[in-house]
């Protein structure tokens, strides 16, 4: 097991509309719920936001309340719109000897060889699956290998990934991940076309016709 990134939190007794009051001090609230009674705290922004970018919502993390621990997953992160400013966090504790489900990224590895003709390019269409396993075996992101994309009728599905040991993918094993996609021609031949005119090869219908009636 990894070292998990430990956030320090602080008891909150402020709830309501005073949160905001709270926000502007440079806190965020929060919530650890799951395994006892939902315990309400907040967190300094900029540690937070540290600690999030790097767990996500796909890793353990540690959370000390005057020394007592807590390891949770961070099950929602609601922030502002525009601003993006983080406005609440909810943590799922759990259990260590329980499975818990989560969500793990796809990443793409390699190159097919139908890319390097220009003729198309691998397009993926599913970016994450649903995973079950035992908190310790959670992982954020599970790699597959599009060179396997050979041919233009070859595909890649869930049933093509392997699964990390301790890990069982839940999503339906016969859902498309990646697949080879034609590059629309025709657009970028008259794109290129279009580009490489220069304005004095272009003629302009009708101007000459303009001119003669205003000769007359």
């Amino acid at each position: 097991m990894s070292d998990r990134v430990t956030i320090v939190a602080e008891p909150r007794t402020v709830t309501g509309k005073k949160v905001k009051q709270l926000r502007r001090e440079g806190y965020v609230p929060g919530v650890i719920y799951g395994q006892s009674e939902p315990v309400k705290i907040q967190m300094d922004v900029k540690p937070l936001r540290r600690a999030l970018r790097i767990a996500g919502t796909g890793q353990l993390v540690e959370i000390d309340i005057n020394g007592k621990g807590y390891t949770v997953l961070a099950r929602e992160i609601q922030q502002h719109v525009t601003r993006r400013d983080i406005l609440h966090v909810d943590f799922l504790e759990v259990d260590m000897a329980s499975t818990i489900r989560s969500e793990a990224d796809l990443i793409s590895l390699g190159e097919s060889p139908l890319t390097e003709s220009g003729e198309g390019i691998i397009a993926q269409v599913l970016h994450s699956v649903e995973i079950e396993c035992l908190p310790d075996d959670l992982v954020s992101q599970i790699e597959f290998d599009i060179s396997t994309i050979e041919t233009t009728d070859d595909s890649i599905t869930v049933a093509d990934l392997a699964a990390p040991e301790g890990i069982t993918i839940l999503t339906d094993p016969e859902t498309l991940i990646a697949r080879f996609e034609y590059t629309p021609v025709a657009e970028e031949e008259e794109e290129e076309e279009l580009e490489e005119m220069e304005a004095g090869d272009v003629e302009v219908i009708g101007r000459e016709e303009e001119e003669e009636m205003d000769e007359e």
